[in-house]
Order: structure tokens, then C-alpha cells, then sequence
């Protein structure tokens, strides 16, 4: 019943060269630790790596314009302490609304 298939492969996949080389390629795809598995993997991750980066980096241009903005100008700066942190002159009175 084996010769009857080994008879229908094809002689170069006989050789014993072929059968260690595919041997070698299903170990590499499969179960090295540099599989194709894990390499997918690791691209997915440094995708998300790099979208995180740029987010960052608009974030970074964001802060730095602000911060700018801040430092030039005076009623932009009081215009931040009374949001940001609610600050209030002595005749004001300050009303947080929080919603849910």
C-alpha cells in the first residue's frame, strides 16, 4: 500500500536533499521562534506602535501651541487658570456643573 503511493511521488521530492529541505521549511514556518505566527504578530503590534506615536506626537504639537499660547499672551493665561483650575476674582462666585 506504501510503495503504491511513494511510487506516485515525483522523483525530485525522493531525493534525500528535497525531503530535508522541506522538513527545514515546515520547522521554520511552524515551529521555530521566529515563526510566521509570531513575526504577524509582532507587525500587528509595532502598527499599533506607530499609530500611538503619531497620536502623541499631535498631542505634543497640541500641548507646545497651547503652552505658547500661554506664555504670549495674558488673558489667554487668566482665560486657563479659570477653567482649568477655577480660579476667581474677589468679587466672583463660581458655579461647577458636573453632569453625568
Amino acid at each position: 500500500m506504501i510503495k503504491l503511493y511513494w511510487n506516485k511521488v515525483p522523483s525530485f521530492l525522493k531525493n534525500k536533499y528535497s525531503i530535508t529541505g522541506i522538513l527545514f521549511a515546515f520547522w521554520m514556518l511552524f515551529f521555530d521562534q521566529h515563526d510566521v505566527i509570531s513575526q504577524l504578530q509582532l507587525q500587528n503590534e509595532l502598527h499599533q506602535y506607530e499609530e500611538d506615536k503619531e497620536y502623541y506626537q499631535e498631542r505634543i504639537t497640541e500641548t507646545e501651541q497651547d503652552l505658547n499660547e500661554l506664555l504670549t499672551n495674558e488673558d489667554n493665561l487668566e482665560k486657563f487658570a479659570r477653567e482649568k483650575y477655577l480660579m476667581k476674582k474677589d468679587n466672583e462666585e463660581v458655579f461647577v456643573i458636573v453632569e453625568d
